[in-house]
């Protein structure tokens, strides 16, 4: 590799870092674990699935969709069994890599991944009111029933507005800024989320502002946890593992395909699906054998990485190692960063996923396609992730087989 690409590839991932960073926070402290646990995530999955995985621009990590899936496991059996269970999905997703299942993982319709987008959007949203209100998450482990629950806590407790104003402060800063930002005809991109936090931190320092912090973060990012395991959960598990290992090799997959498309890639040099799936198992594995969580290829962050005009791999290596290096030397500050402002991010983020004028533009598609895709989102919202694929790629299935049936027969 030339040292201009080389360059490129380093740019590329401080820029990925710094969106990756507030994410990372955020997700771990949703996903029941802390703000620590994904950071760990961050560092050990990008690190890994950049060596052994089969894209050259996917960035992995904790996203929002594992999260949905983590709640009701950690609320069921706790934070001890996530080593385990991120031991058991690796295994999963690496066998799903030697027995070459990527090309028909891969296959998934597009209705049924718009769908399952627009259904894990609205989760990641309703998961953060109880920061946004700045009070404990209402006991139970569905989304809609859990928010429902948290409003009407914060009501009966008394509505901490200044939380909420932290919120909105910080939602405002991520969409108005990019719009202020290329008035200044600047070429270089700032991470709208990064500033976003900087300077509600400063604001909430600066006026002695009440209100939660995402709490301690541990230098020593990385703890071993095998010593910790307790083998005879397997038998319990293995349900929520199998739901893991899927979401790591569908989200993943999708991921790296878009990654190709945004990137224009030709198609003899498309990423590996099965060496792809080989690298997020490894991953998975290790992030949570050293206190992270299971961890999938991030669309986001992997976009983000695609704009910063990455070359190869090794731009996910350098996100993972400025992670690193920020753990160690900016651990206090970190811990100063509102929860509140981690809540608006991350809510922000959900919108951006959602992408309303895409949902829009293909519900003007087929009937058979929009149908899909509302069923496939009510599925995922009310059910959970797994069950709304599987729904969703039930009924692509029937409706084409119905349309092929009554296509013959006008023959």
């Amino acid at each position: 590799m030339t040292t201009q690409y080389l360059i490129r590839d380093a740019i590329a991932g401080v820029t990925v870092a710094i969106v990756a960073l507030p994410l990372a926070l955020g997700f771990g402290i949703t996903s029941g674990m802390s703000a620590a646990a994904g950071l760990t995530t961050a560092i050990f999955a990008g690190f890994i699935a950049a060596l052994f995985g089969g894209s050259r621009f996917q960035v992995s990590g904790p996203t929002g969709a594992m999260t949905v899936v983590l709640v009701p496991i950690i609320h069921t059996y706790g934070i001890q069994a996530i080593p385990l269970l991120g031991l058991m999905a690796g295994i999963i997703v690496v066998v799903l890599a030697l027995i070459k299942s990527g090309a028909f993982i891969n296959r998934i319709p597009l209705p049924v991944v718009e769908g399952f987008t627009v259904g894990i959007a609205a989760v990641i949203a309703l998961q953060q009111i109880p920061l946004a209100f700045g009070i404990a998450k209402h006991a139970g482990d569905r989304s809609i029933p859990i928010a429902l629950g948290t409003i009407k806590d914060a009501i009966d407790s008394g509505i901490q507005w200044q939380t909420l104003a932290l919120v909105a402060l910080t939602l405002t800063i991520k969409f108005v800024f990019p719009h202020l930002w290329k008035k200044t005809h600047f070429k270089f991109r700032i991470p709208a989320s990064a500033i976003a936090i900087v300077a509600v931190t400063i604001i909430l320092n600066v006026f002695s502002i009440k209100s939660a912090t995402i709490g301690d973060i541990p230098r020593s990012i990385g703890k071993w946890s095998g010593n910790v395991i307790d083998f005879s959960l397997i038998p319990k598990l293995v349900i929520p593992a199998l739901m893991i290992a899927a979401l790591c090799a569908i989200e993943s997959l999708l991921s790296a395909r878009v990654a190709d498309s945004m990137a224009h890639v030709e198609k003899d040099q498309h990423f590996n699906a099965n060496r792809e799936l080989f690298g997020q198992g490894m991953a998975t594995l290790v992030a949570s054998m050293f206190g992270g969580m299971p961890a999938t290829g991030a669309i986001a962050r992997t976009s983000v990485n695609v704009r910063a005009h990455a070359h190869s791999k090794y731009a996910s290596v350098f996100h993972a190692i400025v992670l690193f290096v920020v753990a160690l030397l900016a651990a206090p500050l970190l811990s100063a960063i509102p929860s509140a402002a981690i809540a608006g991010v991350l809510i922000g983020t959900s919108y951006r996923i959602l992408n309303p004028v895409s949902i829009m533009e293909s519900l003007r598609t087929t009937k058979g396609d929009a149908t899909v895709l509302i069923v496939t989102a009510v599925a995922t919202l009310a059910i959970d992730l797994i069950w709304g694929i599987g729904i969703g790629i039930t009924l692509f299935l029937g409706l084409n087989y119905r349309k092929r049936n009554a296509k013959n027969a006008s023959l």
